[in-house]
């Protein structure tokens, strides 16, 4: 008689609270720190002086970047030869900004994209992948702005963060060198994954299989690549005008190429599994730059708290579509 499989959900349930424990210790320490080295009254009183036209209008030009990320996400299902509606893709990516923002994970709402579009791509491994490439060109127009940003600070004798345009460039280059062969050469993707084949070899083999001929389509697609590059430019362009009305809203005079450096590069910091959803790095990245171009940190928090809270408001509206989606489908 065999033996029944260990059961391990003890230990990974211990991994789990033990993760988020130091996540929520993260965020908590730095928003008290934060917090506690910076005028109060100042702060409320910059957040309660902020024009809501202005904010009305970052929040039309969050709503400009939803429609703008999801035209580019449906261009890459058009490369593999998957056919959505645009308002499908649109309410998809509206449920996703909401799973993102009230989950404690950045990943849901790529979960959420995946589930939306699998049936249509006919495999959750080609909904998979088409996620992943269309998360590295964001990525990737990220990079590109904030080098953008500091070089032009950099020619203007500005003082910025201590990421110079070098860095940026040379990051983006070598991102570039990364991607390029697994878009080229498909096959040695493939080939390096072989290995997995030692956990299931029939199961991983299909999902190799059907990785390396999404690669290839997106090979014999290349202007579906670069126009999605130049609509993630796009994008975080958009970001950054979002930015810059909250900022303007707020009476915080930081000029535009400097939230070019800086919105992009907080975004990359909290994509790094350190926080929950970002709170606390985020407005730590925010302070920091700020105080290299010699504005308050008042400021800084007060920017990266309105800036968050406008995103969360917004996001309000992916759990009405995803509420009327399920009554649609009961």
């Amino acid at each position: 008689m065999n033996d029944p499989a260990p059961d391990d959900s003890r230990p990974r349930a211990g991994r789990h609270l033990l993760l988020w424990t130091i996540k929520l210790a993260v965020s908590g320490g730095l928003l008290y720190v934060l917090l506690s080295r910076v005028d109060l009254q100042r702060l409320w009183a910059t957040a309660r002086g902020a024009s809501v036209t202005l904010l009305a209008a970052a929040l039309l030009l969050y709503l400009a970047m939803i429609l703008l990320s999801a035209w580019r996400w449906g261009l890459l299902l058009h490369a593999q030869h998957v056919r959505i509606g645009s308002g499908a893709l649109t309410r998809s990516f509206l449920v996703a900004t909401f799973f993102n923002n009230f989950l404690p994970s950045n990943i849901g709402g790529d979960v959420i994209r995946i589930r939306d579009t699998a049936p249509a791509a006919g495999s959750k491994t080609l909904a998979t992948t088409v996620v992943l490439v269309d998360r590295g060109i964001g990525l990737l127009g990220l990079v590109f702005v904030a080098a953008v940003g500091t070089t032009l600070a950099a020619r203007m004798s500005e003082a910025f963060g201590p990421v110079g345009p070098g860095m940026l460039w040379g990051a983006l280059a070598g991102a570039l060198l990364v991607a390029a062969p697994a878009v080229m050469m498909p096959q040695r993707v493939g080939r390096l994954l072989h290995p997995l084949r030692a956990l299931h070899q029939q199961w991983v083999d299909v999902r190799i299989e059907r990785l390396t001929s999404a690669l290839a389509r997106f090979r014999a697609a290349p202007a579906a690549l670069l126009i999605c590059f130049a609509g993630a430019i796009l994008v975080q362009a958009v970001l950054v005008a979002f930015y810059a009305a909250v900022a303007r809203g707020l009476g915080v005079p930081v000029p535009l190429m400097h939230l070019a450096i800086v919105v992009p590069i907080s975004f990359i910091v909290q994509m790094l599994p350190l926080s929950v959803n970002g709170f606390g790095v985020r407005e730590a990245t925010f302070v920091v730059y700020f105080q290299q171009i010699g504005l308050p940190a008042e400021s800084a928090l007060a920017l990266s708290f309105i800036g968050a809270v406008l995103i969360m408001l917004f996001s309000i509206s992916g759990a009405v579509a995803y509420a009327t989606g399920r009554a649609h489908a009961r």
